[in-house]
């Protein structure tokens, strides 16, 4: 349920900000993604600071200089993720708290010195109009509402009667020194003359990457059968597809629902938030979370012990 007089008018984007809750998963066999925030733990941590349940929709903004009003009344307000310097009327305060913001001052994100997406959270909730049961704009599918423009108005959610229970939380810096994320093997490593190095290169986000997923580059893969054709078969976030050119590719929340393209591993859950904070030009290290099996001893993609669905 939306107040109907409290919204955050937009006055300017930055290079890309768009709306996201925790997605619309269970669609997948109708070939739509689970899209949702790119850097979960930094939304639901905006959102427990304004006490508003984990899938309240949040603003999602890429290497900031999103400007908004307030009106209609007063907001309280959280900004976690990305350190963007956010200010109030020109006055700083603190990522990772919460922030008392008065009908007609301006919340304002600078860009961050490391790291790639903030979120803003209001308490009460970003209520734009769902779609397919979720707030998520999913760029690859073009599904849920539009990337945000200046002059966009959104409504602010009614909130719950639970105050806030902090007013800041103490988190690690995202720096920009080497990112190190853990890949459980396979399914499809024996695809590859030389599995191994996935986690003995050093590899470098490109500038293409974007919520479709991390595309790395550093020395290539090499397919051991290069002659023959994958089937198609369910992905997953988190799983690094590897194209022909042997560039892994590691999947995001706005993946497609399926891919012809061997997968060498999957980045494991806990680290998958991890790379929504990764620049272009960031170096990447990758590990096998346990040992690699005997190349043939491997089970199917969509076996059980796959998280492929």
């Amino acid at each position: 349920m939306t107040n109907p007089e409290i919204s955050l008018e937009i006055l300017r984007t930055g290079p890309f900000a768009v709306v996201q809750d925790l997605g619309r998963p269970g669609l997948a066999h109708l070939g739509v993604s689970r899209s949702g925030a790119a850097d979960r733990r930094a939304h639901k941590l905006a959102n427990r600071l304004v006490a508003n349940p984990d899938d309240r929709a949040t603003v999602e903004v890429t290497f900031g200089g999103l400007v908004a009003r307030v009106r209609g009344g007063d907001v309280d307000i959280a900004v976690t993720g990305a350190d963007a310097g956010p200010t109030v009327n020109g006055i700083k305060f603190g990522t990772n708290s919460i922030q008392h913001v008065r009908d007609g001052q301006v919340i304002s994100l600078g860009a961050p010195r490391a790291g790639l997406r903030t979120y803003l959270a209001v308490r009460g909730g970003v209520c734009v109009e769902p779609v397919l049961g979720s707030r998520s704009y999913d760029v690859m599918s073009a599904i849920g509402p539009s990337p945000l423009r200046g002059g966009d108005r959104l409504p602010v959610g009614e909130h719950t009667d639970d105050y806030p229970e902090l007013d800041q939380a103490p988190m690690a810096a995202i720096t920009g020194d080497v990112v190190e994320l853990s890949a459980v093997p396979g399914p499809r490593d024996d695809w590859f003359v030389d599995p191994d190095a996935l986690v003995h290169t050093d590899w470098v986000a490109s500038d293409r990457s974007d919520r479709v997923g991390m595309r790395l580059m550093g020395r290539p893969l090499q397919y051991r059968y290069p002659d023959r054709q994958l089937p198609s078969e369910g992905a997953t976030r988190g799983a690094i597809q590897v194209p022909p050119n042997g560039l892994p590719v590691i999947l995001g929340p706005d993946h497609p629902v399926t891919g012809g393209y061997p997968v060498v591993g999957v980045v494991i859950d806990e680290d998958v938030d991890a790379i929504a904070q990764v620049r272009p030009g960031q170096r990447v290290r990758l590990h096998w979370a346990r040992p690699r099996s005997a190349v043939g001893a491997r089970p199917r993609a969509g076996a059980a012990g796959w998280p492929f669905s």
